[in-house]
């Protein structure tokens, strides 16, 4: 599987597929131990050597099992990256309760949000404890939205000394938005930054403000999301498909069979599609998916492998489909 360098950080590697561990906090629903530990080593069979993680993701969860699966691999080999701005604080008088943030998890602990310089070192020491490592390669600001100023002027000087330090090896924010992440790429000195749902088949917003700015400014992007919380994930777009982590609009529904309709003329389904489209972009470096089980990093892996014809991106402009035109992207 192909590896792409940071722009700015040579010595981080990102695969070309990432696996997002979301999922392994419980998002939604519970995942055994084992199903979670055979996920990783399909991924790790399959050439997958870029692990995203995070606090937030199942009060911790998702960082223990995580750093578990991956202890017997060689650490100079793999790519780990988790993300600060949540602190977890003790809640015990909730741990009766499940919590409330998607994760089918007791709520042990509550998030906090906190980008001060004490709140990154504080959260970054306390997922290189969960994860069991003495470093993580790159570390995001988590879902800043609310609090530019304080994770442009307190943040982002916190993880610049950490990765001065070597402590980390690169830094960026993760969002699902794009303009505040191409303020981060103007105005900061972040390497990577994660995209989610932003920039797909469906929608393009982020080729408008975020992935110029970064290719200028040699900083890489990470796309997630991919599917955009699953509008895109089958061939055939049911009624009931999610989007944005919400039922979705029926408009968006039926421009998704559309578009699944002109990929079917060329032999691709919507889900292989919509992978390859996003890699298409010079910017890109890597494109996290997540996955809860070994059989859906198998389907992710083909999906992944699928050829896609160039005719396919120029018939979908013409259609009216594709907001971005074929000279705007690069041959996967």
């Amino acid at each position: 599987m192909r590896a792409g360098a940071l722009p700015r950080r040579p010595a981080v590697r990102l695969s070309e597929l990432g696996f997002g561990a979301a999922q392994g906090g419980n998002l939604y629903r519970a995942t055994t131990d084992e199903e979670f530990d055979a996920a990783v080593d399909a991924a790790w069979e399959a050439g997958v050597r870029y692990f995203d993680t995070a606090p937030h993701y199942g009060l911790g969860l998702s960082e223990r099992r995580l750093g578990a699966a991956l202890r017997q691999r060689p650490r100079d080999e793999y790519v780990v990256s988790t993300k600060v701005g949540r602190l977890l604080v003790p809640s015990p008088q909730d741990t009766h309760l499940r919590d409330s943030d998607g994760f089918d998890v007791p709520a042990t602990h509550r998030r906090v949000w906190d980008f001060s310089r004490d709140g990154v070192r504080r959260s970054l020491e306390a997922s290189l404890d969960r994860l069991g490592l003495d470093r993580v390669d790159v570390v995001y600001l988590h879902d800043p939205d609310d609090h530019w100023e304080w994770a442009a002027s307190e943040a982002v000087p916190a993880l610049v000394e950490l990765r001065d330090q070597g402590v980390v090896g690169a830094i960026g924010a993760g969002m699902n938005q794009s303009a505040m992440l191409a303020r981060f790429a103007r105005e900061t000195d972040v390497d990577v930054l994660m995209c989610a749902g932003r920039y797909t088949l469906l929608e393009q917003g982020a080729a408008e403000d975020l992935l110029p700015v970064a290719e200028r400014g040699g900083v890489g992007i990470v796309i997630a999301g991919v599917y955009n919380s699953g509008l895109l994930s089958r061939e055939r777009p049911p009624a009931d498909a999610v989007y944005n982590y919400q039922q979705a609009p029926e408009d968006l529904i039926e421009r998704a069979r559309r578009i699944a309709t002109v990929c079917e003329a060329y032999g691709v389904t919507l889900p292989q599609a919509a992978l390859a489209f996003v890699r298409r972009h010079p910017a890109v470096v890597s494109t996290v998916v997540g996955v809860r089980t070994e059989a859906q990093v198998a389907e992710t892996v083909r999906r992944s492998e699928a050829v896609v014809p160039e005719a396919l991106w120029d018939a979908l402009v013409e259609a009216g489909l594709l907001a971005v035109p074929p000279s705007a992207v690069r041959p996967a």
